[in-house]
């Protein structure tokens, strides 16, 4: 499991880093909540969102094994919808606007780490790796 201890360590840099006044784990869950969400599909839907709004090239950074290519709060809001953003927001305790900032600095470092080999993983895989890095926080 060095791979998932890694990328939990990763992880909660990003999460330093996102500016949010939720807790780690509350920024995690949100972002899991939106990976697994039916409405998105896991990873591979995620990227067709990103694919419809002319983001393909962004999302498959992420995926790929070269550098992450950044996203603004404003494309992931894009992306994703109100609807997402602002369960988000209300789940975090933050403004919609810091929801979206925070998810544009964490998601994109997620998908990148759940997709070391440049390949996204299926079933229970993802799951896996999900429940692995909440179980660190």
């Amino acid at each position: 499991m060095g791979l998932f201890d890694s990328i939990v360590g990763q992880v909660s840099g990003a999460l330093a880093n996102a500016g949010t006044q939720g807790g780690h784990g509350d920024m995690l869950d949100a972002v899991m909540g939106i990976i697994n969400s039916p409405q998105i599909g896991g990873i591979q839907g995620l990227v067709t969102l990103f694919q419809n709004k002319g983001l393909g090239d962004a999302a498959a950074s992420w995926i790929g094994t070269g550098h992450n290519l950044p996203v603004s709060a404003e494309q992931i809001q894009q992306v994703l919808g109100n609807e997402h953003i602002e369960a988000a927001a209300q789940k975090l305790g933050i403004s919609t606007t810091d929801a979206a900032q925070g998810l544009s600095t964490l998601l994109p470092q997620i998908i990148d780490h759940l997709t070391p080999n440049g390949s996204v993983p299926h079933g229970d895989l993802l799951s896996e790796g999900l429940s692995l890095l909440k179980g660190k926080f």
